[in-house]
């Protein structure tokens, strides 16, 4: 069964693939940050769309000379109380300017996605069961008081 996600506010099918799932010749492909270190140069000559997950540990300042060969980049929360995928979101949009995909994946739950959004993230992979619910998120608030990078969200906050 493909998988389904929350991209750009839509329900949708992934066109993208892991490393350990099949995979056709050009489809898009996600490497985790050690994969794409350790083969880089394999991974560039390939055909197809390349992305790339990044743990909490890892440094987006060691992947921001290869944002421009990348179309994704993830931010993995192992747990529920791990938030440096937020900060590693904000600093992909806001630092380092990349515009592909934002994804966050790992535990994600309905609750996170509109603050993962105000950091930038625009591609969400939860549970099958909590897409509904998912995205109704981004209609919860229409006005921020506080500045973020509201590139996940389909309609823009007002500010106050």
């Amino acid at each position: 069964m493909p998988r389904r996600l929350l991209r750009d506010g839509r329900i949708e099918t992934d066109d993208w693939r892991y490393l350990n799932e099949e995979i056709a010749e050009n489809s898009p492909l996600i490497l985790s940050f050690d994969q794409w270190q350790a083969d880089r140069d394999r991974w560039v000559a390939r055909a197809g769309r390349l992305g790339v997950i990044l743990r909490p540990e890892h440094q987006i300042e060691r992947l921001a000379p290869e944002l421009a060969r990348l179309a994704l980049v993830a931010a993995e929360f192992p747990n529920p109380s791990e938030g440096r995928g937020h900060t590693q979101g904000r600093l992909l949009r806001e630092r380092f300017g990349f515009t592909g995909e934002l994804r966050a994946v790992g535990h994600i739950r309905r609750d996170q996605v509109f603050l993962l959004a105000r950091c930038g993230f625009n591609s969400f992979e939860l549970p099958d069961s909590e897409l509904e619910g998912a995205s109704i998120a981004f209609t919860t608030f229409s006005a921020g008081y506080q500045p973020s990078n509201d590139a996940g969200l389909p309609v823009k906050l007002r500010r106050r």
